[in-house]
């Protein structure tokens, strides 16, 4: 399992990669892995709010269907459109090509209080 130490990450096993002010957000090698095979994805409107924690999207996998959750509060500002084609990018490439969404964030101190890389992996190994 593949946990970048440049990347944030929330309990609920998204990722967060600060970008020149804006925050590209996407699911975990370790969600991936665990979804299997992703079939859908419902990707978020652009414009739309979204608060930390909350809801914003869904990944449909042979095994389920999961929320994805906001780590941070703010708009996004961009979203995947290759998903819509190919979801399976996000078992491919989880920190790459899988990405899901960019937000602009509202309060960008948020993302310090995400899990940096040797959290996230304590977290994943309990």
């Amino acid at each position: 399992m593949s946990v970048p130490d440049d990347l944030r990450y929330s309990p609920d096993h998204e990722w967060a990669r600060v970008e020149e002010g804006l925050v590209r957000i996407g699911i975990t090698d370790f969600a991936q892995d665990n979804l299997g095979d992703v079939v859908f994805v419902q990707l978020p409107e652009v414009g739309t709010a979204v608060e930390a924690n909350a809801s914003f999207s869904e990944v449909e996998s042979t095994k389920s269907v999961s929320d994805i959750y906001a780590p941070i509060t703010g708009t996004i500002v961009e979203v995947n459109i290759d998903l819509a084609d190919e979801p399976q990018r996000i078992n491919d490439d989880p920190y790459g090509d899988g990405w899901i969404c960019i937000i602009r964030p509202s309060d960008a101190s948020e993302i310090d209080g995400l899990l940096d890389a040797p959290a996230y992996q304590a977290l994943v190994d309990s």
